[in-house]
Protein backbone atom coordinates (compact mmCIF):
# COMPACT_ATOMS: atom_id res chain seq x y z
CA UNK A 1 0.00 0.00 0.00
CA UNK A 2 2.84 2.66 1.01
CA UNK A 3 4.68 1.79 -1.99
CA UNK A 4 1.48 2.17 -4.45
CA UNK A 5 1.36 5.50 -2.38
CA UNK A 6 4.79 6.91 -2.89
CA UNK A 7 4.40 6.07 -7.11
CA UNK A 8 0.71 8.01 -6.86
CA UNK A 9 2.71 10.71 -4.93
CA UNK A 10 5.16 10.92 -8.13
CA UNK A 11 4.54 14.66 -9.89
CA UNK A 12 3.57 13.80 -13.94
CA UNK A 13 7.03 15.04 -14.70
CA UNK A 14 9.24 12.65 -13.18
CA UNK A 15 7.26 10.08 -14.70
CA UNK A 16 7.49 11.54 -18.50
CA UNK A 17 11.02 11.62 -17.73
CA UNK A 18 11.23 8.40 -16.79
CA UNK A 19 9.08 6.58 -19.79
CA UNK A 20 11.13 8.64 -22.47
CA UNK A 21 14.50 7.05 -20.48
CA UNK A 22 12.94 4.04 -20.71
CA UNK A 23 11.75 4.31 -24.14
CA UNK A 24 15.24 5.60 -25.05
CA UNK A 25 17.71 2.85 -23.84
CA UNK A 26 14.50 0.03 -24.95
CA UNK A 27 15.43 1.60 -28.57
CA UNK A 28 19.23 3.30 -28.31
CA UNK A 29 20.40 0.31 -31.34
CA UNK A 30 17.69 1.34 -33.47
CA UNK A 31 18.53 4.94 -32.73
CA UNK A 32 22.07 4.67 -33.61
CA UNK A 33 21.36 2.86 -36.77
CA UNK A 34 19.33 5.25 -37.94
CA UNK A 35 21.24 8.27 -37.46
CA UNK A 36 23.73 7.77 -40.33
CA UNK A 37 20.42 6.73 -42.45
CA UNK A 38 18.92 10.51 -41.47
CA UNK A 39 22.01 11.85 -41.77
CA UNK A 40 22.41 10.59 -45.65
CA UNK A 41 18.97 11.68 -46.16
CA UNK A 42 20.08 15.24 -45.00
CA UNK A 43 22.84 15.10 -47.53
CA UNK A 44 21.02 13.90 -50.51
CA UNK A 45 18.01 16.78 -49.97
CA UNK A 46 20.88 19.36 -49.33
CA UNK A 47 22.61 18.05 -52.80
CA UNK A 48 19.53 17.93 -54.59
CA UNK A 49 18.35 21.08 -53.27
CA UNK A 50 22.03 22.95 -54.41
CA UNK A 51 21.51 21.40 -57.90
CA UNK A 52 17.78 22.69 -57.77
CA UNK A 53 18.75 25.74 -57.27
CA UNK A 54 21.92 26.12 -59.61
CA UNK A 55 21.57 28.17 -62.59
CA UNK A 56 22.91 26.78 -65.98
CA UNK A 57 24.85 29.03 -67.97
CA UNK A 58 25.03 26.31 -70.81
CA UNK A 59 22.89 23.27 -72.60
CA UNK A 60 26.16 21.28 -71.45
CA UNK A 61 25.51 22.30 -67.61
CA UNK A 62 22.43 20.70 -67.79
CA UNK A 63 22.44 17.71 -65.60
CA UNK A 64 21.78 14.18 -67.83
CA UNK A 65 19.60 13.13 -65.32
CA UNK A 66 17.50 16.49 -65.11
CA UNK A 67 16.93 15.30 -69.38
CA UNK A 68 16.30 11.67 -68.72
CA UNK A 69 13.67 12.67 -66.29
CA UNK A 70 12.24 15.14 -68.28
CA UNK A 71 12.82 17.81 -65.58
CA UNK A 72 10.71 21.08 -66.47
CA UNK A 73 12.69 24.49 -65.68
CA UNK A 74 11.92 27.75 -65.73
CA UNK A 75 13.60 30.92 -67.16
CA UNK A 76 13.24 34.15 -69.36
CA UNK A 77 13.29 34.75 -73.15
CA UNK A 78 15.87 37.23 -73.97
CA UNK A 79 15.67 36.84 -78.20
CA UNK A 80 13.60 33.93 -81.01
CA UNK A 81 15.82 33.40 -82.95
CA UNK A 82 15.06 30.85 -86.52
CA UNK A 83 17.28 28.16 -84.41
CA UNK A 84 14.69 28.65 -81.19
CA UNK A 85 14.83 30.62 -77.87
CA UNK A 86 17.46 32.41 -76.17
CA UNK A 87 16.50 31.64 -72.75
CA UNK A 88 17.99 32.94 -69.08
CA UNK A 89 17.35 30.06 -66.91
CA UNK A 90 15.70 31.06 -63.15
CA UNK A 91 16.58 28.50 -60.72
CA UNK A 92 14.71 28.10 -57.16
CA UNK A 93 15.47 30.22 -54.86
CA UNK A 94 16.66 29.02 -51.63
CA UNK A 95 17.80 30.63 -48.33
CA UNK A 96 21.28 31.13 -48.12
CA UNK A 97 21.77 28.69 -50.66
CA UNK A 98 21.21 30.92 -53.45
CA UNK A 99 23.40 33.84 -52.03
CA UNK A 100 26.28 31.93 -52.19
CA UNK A 101 25.78 30.30 -55.55
CA UNK A 102 24.99 33.84 -56.98
CA UNK A 103 29.14 34.88 -56.28
CA UNK A 104 30.24 32.41 -58.39
CA UNK A 105 27.61 31.39 -61.09
CA UNK A 106 28.65 33.02 -64.84
CA UNK A 107 25.93 34.17 -66.59
CA UNK A 108 24.72 32.75 -70.32
CA UNK A 109 21.57 31.81 -72.59
CA UNK A 110 19.97 28.26 -73.24
CA UNK A 111 19.36 27.86 -76.83
CA UNK A 112 16.12 25.89 -76.92
CA UNK A 113 14.18 24.44 -79.51
CA UNK A 114 10.47 23.98 -79.38
CA UNK A 115 9.79 20.49 -79.86
CA UNK A 116 7.21 18.78 -82.24
CA UNK A 117 7.12 21.69 -84.73
CA UNK A 118 8.47 22.97 -88.28
CA UNK A 119 7.79 27.26 -87.27
CA UNK A 120 7.47 29.63 -89.73
CA UNK A 121 8.37 33.34 -89.55
CA UNK A 122 4.93 34.12 -89.04
CA UNK A 123 4.93 31.93 -86.03
CA UNK A 124 8.29 33.74 -84.73
CA UNK A 125 6.37 37.30 -84.73
CA UNK A 126 3.86 35.54 -82.79
CA UNK A 127 5.98 34.60 -80.20
CA UNK A 128 7.56 37.98 -79.99
CA UNK A 129 4.21 39.57 -79.20
CA UNK A 130 3.23 36.86 -76.60
CA UNK A 131 6.49 36.79 -74.79
CA UNK A 132 7.30 39.87 -72.64
CA UNK A 133 11.06 40.33 -70.98
CA UNK A 134 9.33 39.91 -67.86
CA UNK A 135 7.19 36.67 -68.49
CA UNK A 136 8.38 33.47 -67.16
CA UNK A 137 8.17 30.75 -69.29
CA UNK A 138 8.98 26.80 -68.46
CA UNK A 139 10.34 24.51 -70.61
CA UNK A 140 10.43 20.64 -70.09
CA UNK A 141 13.75 19.32 -70.95
CA UNK A 142 13.62 16.30 -73.58
CA UNK A 143 16.43 16.17 -75.63
CA UNK A 144 20.30 17.62 -75.76
CA UNK A 145 21.77 18.08 -79.51
CA UNK A 146 24.56 19.64 -79.40
CA UNK A 147 24.31 22.93 -78.11
CA UNK A 148 20.45 23.03 -78.64
CA UNK A 149 17.87 21.56 -75.76
CA UNK A 150 14.60 20.01 -77.02
CA UNK A 151 11.25 21.27 -75.23
CA UNK A 152 7.98 21.77 -74.42
CA UNK A 153 7.53 25.53 -73.91
CA UNK A 154 4.62 26.78 -71.06
CA UNK A 155 3.52 29.94 -70.09
CA UNK A 156 1.31 31.18 -67.24
CA UNK A 157 -1.86 32.23 -68.25
CA UNK A 158 -3.29 34.25 -65.59
CA UNK A 159 -2.72 33.37 -62.05
CA UNK A 160 -3.90 29.63 -61.81
CA UNK A 161 -3.45 28.48 -65.47
CA UNK A 162 -0.56 27.56 -68.19
CA UNK A 163 -0.35 27.69 -72.27
CA UNK A 164 1.59 24.91 -74.25
CA UNK A 165 3.31 27.59 -76.41
CA UNK A 166 4.05 24.23 -79.03
CA UNK A 167 0.78 23.46 -79.29
CA UNK A 168 -0.62 27.11 -79.42
CA UNK A 169 1.10 27.69 -82.90
CA UNK A 170 0.17 24.79 -84.49
CA UNK A 171 -3.32 26.10 -83.30
CA UNK A 172 -3.10 29.04 -84.70
CA UNK A 173 -1.81 27.39 -88.17
CA UNK A 174 1.80 29.09 -87.83
CA UNK A 175 3.87 25.57 -88.02
CA UNK A 176 3.68 21.64 -88.69
CA UNK A 177 3.80 18.99 -86.67
CA UNK A 178 6.79 17.11 -86.72
CA UNK A 179 7.40 13.34 -84.53
CA UNK A 180 8.95 14.86 -81.13
CA UNK A 181 12.64 13.65 -80.97
CA UNK A 182 14.69 12.45 -77.81
CA UNK A 183 11.58 10.22 -76.38
CA UNK A 184 10.65 6.67 -76.54
CA UNK A 185 7.87 6.73 -79.34
CA UNK A 186 6.48 3.71 -77.17
CA UNK A 187 6.02 5.70 -74.07
CA UNK A 188 3.00 7.29 -72.63
CA UNK A 189 4.66 10.92 -72.18
CA UNK A 190 5.09 10.56 -76.28
CA UNK A 191 1.87 9.44 -77.34
CA UNK A 192 0.30 12.01 -75.32
CA UNK A 193 2.43 14.99 -76.39
CA UNK A 194 2.25 14.27 -79.90
CA UNK A 195 -1.32 13.38 -79.40
CA UNK A 196 -1.97 17.28 -77.96
CA UNK A 197 0.06 18.56 -81.02
CA UNK A 198 -1.77 16.67 -83.82
CA UNK A 199 -4.96 17.44 -81.84
CA UNK A 200 -3.67 21.63 -82.24
CA UNK A 201 -2.73 21.45 -85.61
CA UNK A 202 -6.16 19.56 -87.01
CA UNK A 203 -8.03 22.82 -85.10
CA UNK A 204 -6.12 24.88 -87.53
CA UNK A 205 -7.04 23.28 -90.67
CA UNK A 206 -10.38 23.07 -89.19
CA UNK A 207 -10.73 26.44 -89.32
CA UNK A 208 -7.92 27.66 -92.00
CA UNK A 209 -5.76 28.91 -90.21
CA UNK A 210 -2.68 30.49 -91.23
CA UNK A 211 -0.82 28.21 -93.42
CA UNK A 212 -3.99 26.28 -93.54
CA UNK A 213 -5.67 29.39 -94.69
CA UNK A 214 -8.03 28.72 -98.24
CA UNK A 215 -8.33 31.89 -100.46
CA UNK A 216 -11.28 33.52 -101.12
CA UNK A 217 -13.43 33.61 -104.43
CA UNK A 218 -12.21 37.15 -105.03
CA UNK A 219 -8.94 36.01 -104.63
CA UNK A 220 -8.67 32.94 -106.68
CA UNK A 221 -10.48 34.94 -109.45
CA UNK A 222 -7.36 37.80 -109.25
CA UNK A 223 -4.95 34.93 -109.01
CA UNK A 224 -6.01 33.25 -111.98
CA UNK A 225 -6.55 36.39 -113.72
CA UNK A 226 -2.94 36.96 -112.84
CA UNK A 227 -1.30 34.11 -113.99
CA UNK A 228 -2.90 34.07 -117.08
CA UNK A 229 -2.12 37.77 -117.99
CA UNK A 230 2.07 36.47 -117.08
CA UNK A 231 1.43 33.72 -119.59
CA UNK A 232 0.31 35.66 -122.36
CA UNK A 233 2.96 38.20 -121.85
CA UNK A 234 5.43 35.74 -121.58
CA UNK A 235 3.87 33.57 -124.78
CA UNK A 236 4.07 36.77 -126.77
CA UNK A 237 7.90 37.67 -125.27
CA UNK A 238 8.65 34.18 -127.04
CA UNK A 239 6.74 35.09 -130.46
CA UNK A 240 8.45 38.51 -130.86
CA UNK A 241 12.14 36.66 -129.96
CA UNK A 242 11.58 34.33 -132.84
CA UNK A 243 10.20 36.52 -135.57
CA UNK A 244 13.17 38.66 -134.92
CA UNK A 245 15.36 35.53 -134.61
CA UNK A 246 13.83 34.36 -137.86
CA UNK A 247 14.00 37.98 -139.60
CA UNK A 248 18.07 37.84 -139.62
CA UNK A 249 18.25 34.59 -141.50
Amino acid sequence: MSEGRERRAQPPAAGGVEAAAGFLDRHLLALRILSPALAGAGILILARSVRLSTKFSTVLDVPDTFIQKQVQLRGKVHRITEKGLEVEHVPIALPFISSLQRKWQSSGLLMIRMAGLQMTDEARIWLQEQIKPSNIVWFQLLRREDSIIDCIVRKNKGRFFTICLNEEILRQGLGRTVAIKGLDSNSKLYWKLQTKLIKAELKAQTKGRGIWKEPTLTERITHNIQHQRDTIFQNLKNLTSWIKGFGKQ
